[in-house]
């Protein structure tokens, strides 16, 4: 399964402002997640700005969750489209939000290489999806998170987040 031209991102949420994902945010990262060439992972490829680095010569821890986070979603998302057989920009949207994020950071990872991300889901896919999510920078692993993507009505979550008295 080839790659499209553009991005899960570009396909499906082209005028969201998130800072990590979104096409549409001025100055973010606007990360591009794809289905890799088996079909099996869901890859992006980023190499951290200089304005991100943490130790010396180092990614910041921060960053690099913050990249999990969002490529894991995009990952969990890709897999319901592709399992209701209809392409991202289709309707109704699929929207996932994080429901847990658990990161090991194996190794320091060092600044000036492009990452490669590698998701997959791993079990079944269902309302809530475990999502496991892999940094590698070169042929070093760095970065190992198991997380858990919910798949939501983000709409109704926005509401109830703005109620005075909360969910």
């Amino acid at each position: 399964m080839s790659a499209p031209a553009d991005s899960l991102q570009d396909r499906a949420a082209p005028l969201m402002v998130c800072y990590c994902c979104g096409p549409a945010h001025p100055t973010g990262l606007r990360i591009k997640s794809h289905w890799d060439a088996s079909g099996q992972f869901v890859v992006l490829r980023h190499t951290p700005r200089p304005e991100f680095t943490g130790f010396p010569g180092l990614v910041y821890g921060g960053l690099l969750a913050m990249l999990v986070d969002c490529h894991s979603g995009w990952t969990a998302m890709a897999w319901h489209y592709r399992q209701e057989q209809r392409p991202p920009e289709s309707s109704p949207a699929i929207q996932c939000v994080t429901g847990n994020l658990n990161i090991d950071y194996l190794k320091p990872t060092p600044m000036g290489v492009e990452l490669l991300l590698k998701a997959w889901v791993d079990g079944p896919l269902a309302r809530k999806s475990k999502v496991m999510c892999e940094i590698w920078a070169g042929e070093v692993l760095t970065v190992r998170a198991d997380t858990v993507f919910v798949r939501a009505d983000t709409e109704r979550l926005r509401a109830l987040a703005h109620r005075p008295s909360g969910f």
